[in-house]
């Protein structure tokens, strides 16, 4: 044994006032990167697998049980805590730094390694955090304060926990995206590491100070080249998910924005992974969203869009004279956004939000309609698909009621269903909870090729909307034998028996997953 290690196993594991501040610091560097970890793996795998709950649970109790077999495993470091805390941190950043990087890499080359790989990322992140506050207390407290060390580190660890939870959507997550994310939050670990390594140098031997200090070089270097290049190569991966050349990206605080350019000038978007609409086709959707409704409606001076910030509805919209006003409700900005300002969506568009006549409001749905005391006569929700539980309660029993007191009592509304028969119970749940809300519905299929066959619903409080079509409205694609053709469900989309979806019970987005899965 060198001298170094005596030292350390005979003097009092005592710490001077200033060591013991710079180590409670430490506490609220590893206790953000801890969660942001977490919360990194929970919304990349919620991005590329979909079902937003069901990954934050995954990732949440893997990492639990992880931090518990870490936290039972440091009973067994008896000596020579500093080394083994600076081991931990260092393993804990090269870990938490590649942990996007390698589950983006595993999904593109195969997604079948998805969960085994997230998995072994988690767990391995978590015995790491699981070892970190047993041994940190134990450096911090003297052989008489131990309950006080453990109250001041708990406390100072539940505070960076906050400061995670709030830095992450607000500000690391649209500023750096998961990638440069993680790789920094890997380079704070490896910075606490390297604090704590200069702090009780003196405690350690030589060699392994020699050692140690090589470790956090090389493990830094990594977190810059990976901070800087990484982001190059998780693109490069990112285009293996797409059949077309990614033509722009963005993260917002909200989703992942990607557009898309393939053969003929075929632009396409998608958010978080599934596709919005594609230039070659979306005229198809787009009349069959706008203009059974605009002639149903017995007034459409004023009309309100939820969702649709992409303007294509409106520029359907804005084909009718005697409207006054459209309405614009998207949570995104990003996404009006980029209907605003980018050359291809504002040709596709036709420039539809830098009509007079539009106002774009940035806000959530749910609560715009709650807060409102306008009385709309029209009224149509292009929101995505109920992919999760905050999008599944707009389509809950609910909102429709909500809705319904904002309707004028001759309005009507229309909604995206998703697909009638890639997610039929899904389709049919939407339907009989509009119905349950009080309304005549009027289910409507349409073949769109990029989506395939597509649902919609018109509603109306107190009357089943007329089917109908203005024949002084040039249309693309939409007559009235299409119209009537979109009424007819044959037997693999016909009419199944659906639950009503409501806020306490989200059977939608169950439905709605468990029948894409089978696709």
């Amino acid at each position: 044994m060198e001298y170094a290690d005596l030292i350390d196993e005979v003097l009092p594991r005592s710490v001077t006032r200033r060591e013991r501040v710079t180590l409670l610091f430490s506490v609220m560097v590893i206790s953000v990167c801890a969660i942001t970890y977490e919360l990194i793996i929970g919304t990349l795998s919620s991005y590329l697998l979909g079902d937003t709950v069901a990954q934050f649970s995954f990732t949440i109790g893997f990492f639990l049980a992880a931090m518990g077999i870490g936290s039972w495993a440091s009973r067994f470091v008896t000596t020579q805590e500093v080394r083994a805390f600076v081991i931990v941190e260092l393993a804990t950043g090269f870990f938490g730094g590649i942990c996007a990087f390698f589950l983006y890499s595993v999904f593109a080359l195969d997604s079948r390694l998805y969960y085994p790989a997230m998995l072994a990322i988690t767990l391995a992140l978590g015995v790491c955090i699981g070892l970190e506050i047993p041994l940190l207390t134990r450096i911090v407290a003297n052989r008489t304060d131990l309950g006080q060390a453990l109250a001041d580190i708990l406390s100072i660890d539940y505070l960076g926990a906050l400061i995670a939870s709030i830095a992450f959507p607000i500000l690391l997550l649209p500023t750096l995206g998961v990638t440069q994310t993680s790789f920094l939050m890997g380079g704070l670990n490896i910075a606490a590491a390297a604090l704590a390594l200069n702090l009780f140098a003196y405690r350690l031997s030589r060699r392994w100070v020699m050692t140690l200090w090589g470790a956090v070089g090389a493990l830094g270097l990594l977190m810059v080249v990976g901070g800087v290049g990484g982001v190059r190569v998780v693109d490069l991966l990112e285009q293996r998910l797409y059949d077309a050349a990614v033509i722009y990206r963005v993260q917002s605080p909200y989703q992942r924005i990607i557009i898309t350019r393939g053969r003929g000038d075929d632009y396409r978007l998608y958010i978080d992974g599934n596709i919005q609409f594609s230039s070659r086709d979306e005229y198809r959707y787009h009349e069959m969203l706008v203009h059974p409704l605009m002639a149903a409606a017995r007034h459409r001076e004023q009309v309100l869009i939820l969702g649709g910030g992409d303007g294509l509805a409106a520029r359907e919209l804005l084909k009718y004279d005697d409207i006054q006003h459209i309405t614009i409700v998207d949570l995104d900005p990003a996404i009006t956004d980029l209907a605003r300002e980018n050359p291809i969506l504002r040709r596709i568009n036709a420039d539809a939000l830098y009509d007079p006549r539009v106002q774009v409001v940035n806000a959530d749905a749910y609560k715009f309609i709650e807060d409102s005391d306008v009385l709309y006569s029209a009224v149509i929700i292009d929101l995505p698909d109920p992919n999760n539980e905050s999008l599944s309660k707009l389509y809950s029993l609910p909102f429709y009621r909500l809705l319904r007191s904002r309707l004028a009592a001759d309005g009507v509304f229309i909604t995206q269903a998703t697909s009638p028969y890639f997610s039929r119970e899904a389709f049919w749940t939407i339907v009989t909870t509009i119905e349950a809300s009080g309304f005549e519905a009027v289910p409507l299929r349409a073949d769109v090729p990029s989506f395939g066959e597509w649902g919609f619903v018109m509603a109306a409080p107190v009357r089943t909307p007329a089917l109908r079509l203005d024949p002084t409205i040039e249309r693309r694609w939409l007559t009235d034998d299409v119209l009537q053709y979109a009424t007819l469900f044959d037997p693999d989309t016909a009419r199944v028996p659906a639950e009503v979806n409501t806020l306490d019970n989200p059977v939608l987005n169950r439905v709605y997953i468990n029948g894409w899965r089978e696709w």
